[in-house]
């Protein structure tokens, strides 16, 4: 049995628009600080303090150690594939959605900064978020290198 060039390339054809409908499949954002599937999920480095949406200011509370990373990753993409700013106000987590808005108070001096997730880390175990050399030394966390600090979720990004 043999194919006419025609009928082989309405099989092609077929055969590319069901591969095409079965790769776009959609993927499942984060909106509701309460799912407890959700990005930024309890885990060990990411205990929950407290989660609530009733006055609007954090969706997600969380408490742990902070850590900054700079010169040996500047100009390199991130993992959002962005060009990596070490003075920007940016920072990596496990599991946050890109684009999330995070304010990072630092537990010793109070003082706060707030930093979107542009990137994956940290990967050192105990921490909860590695910011930007520019975030780390608004709250004058750059001398010691890691500090305590409280994550508060404002904003849940878009992006995975």
């Amino acid at each position: 049995m043999t194919f006419s060039s025609q009928t082989r390339i309405s099989w092609v054809a077929v055969l590319a628009a069901l591969l095409l409908v079965g790769s776009c499949t959609s993927s499942r954002r984060f909106t509701n600080a309460g799912d407890a599937s959700a990005p930024g999920s309890p885990s060990p480095a990411n205990t929950p303090v407290s989660s609530t949406t009733t006055d609007g200011t954090a969706l997600l509370t969380l408490e742990g150690v902070a850590s900054y990373y700079a010169d040996e990753f500047h100009g390199r993409l991130t993992s959002n594939g962005e060009t990596y700013d070490m003075n920007g106000l940016t920072a990596a987590h496990r599991t946050f959605p890109f684009g999330t808005k995070v304010r990072v108070t630092n537990l010793v001096n109070q003082l706060s900064v707030v930093v979107r997730i542009n990137d994956r880390g940290p990967f050192k175990e105990g921490r909860i978020i590695d910011l930007s050399l520019g975030a780390a030394r608004v709250i004058r966390s750059v001398g010691p290198g890691t500090v305590k600090v409280k994550l508060e979720v404002l904003e849940w990004g878009r992006g995975t």
